[in-house]
């Protein structure tokens, strides 16, 4: 009994011995599969062609005609990525520009991205993660509360003037006046 082995991202087509197989054809399944699960950045599937050994002429060949469909777009795949990333992960400008970076989108997408994002979003954001860090942190001693949430909004790429303020508002209720 034959058995068929399903190919690993990395691996060979489907079919073991797929060499008369289509380039376009076989560039185009890999691209479709990638982007049922989410959307990529140009970059991100030019990599996973590249992976897969796609002749480059073929692989460009089907990055422009999705570009041309719509079905691969960098400046909204940016703003996307970056209103998630803010919205669900609480992350900095700073922070989600550089996720963008590495995964190859070009600095006029990634500033399109992240003007919608304020320095009152961003000050709602760093609070929500003091906030939630406060709970863990808030039977030690002050000081060392204070570098661990300094610590944990700061991981988040906020700038330290607002890691100051956050962790000052939250700490604010939990007692010292004179700091």
């Amino acid at each position: 009994m034959q058995r068929r082995v399903r190919a690993s991202s990395a691996g060979t087509p489907p079919d073991g011995d797929d060499r008369n197989a289509d380039p376009v054809e076989v560039a185009r399944e890999i691209a479709l599969r990638w982007l049922t699960n989410r959307a990529h950045s140009k970059a991100e599937l030019a990599s996973a062609l590249a992976a897969r050994h796609v002749p480059l002429e073929a692989a460009e060949q089907v990055l422009e005609r999705f570009e041309e469909v719509g079905l691969l777009d960098d400046t909204g795949f940016s703003a996307a990525w970056a209103e998630s990333r803010h919205r669900t992960k609480n992350l900095a400008p700073r922070a989600i520009a550089m996720e963008l970076r590495r995964k190859g989108v070009a600095e006029e997408d990634i500033n399109a991205a992240l003007d919608p994002i304020g320095e009152d979003d961003q000050h709602a954001a760093a609070l929500r993660v003091a906030q939630r860090k406060w709970r863990q942190v808030s039977g030690l001693e002050r000081n060392v509360a204070y570098r661990r949430l300094a610590g944990a909004v700061a991981r988040k790429g906020f700038s330290s003037h607002i890691v100051a303020a956050v962790v000052a508002e939250v700490m604010q209720p939990a007692g010292d006046a004179e700091e």
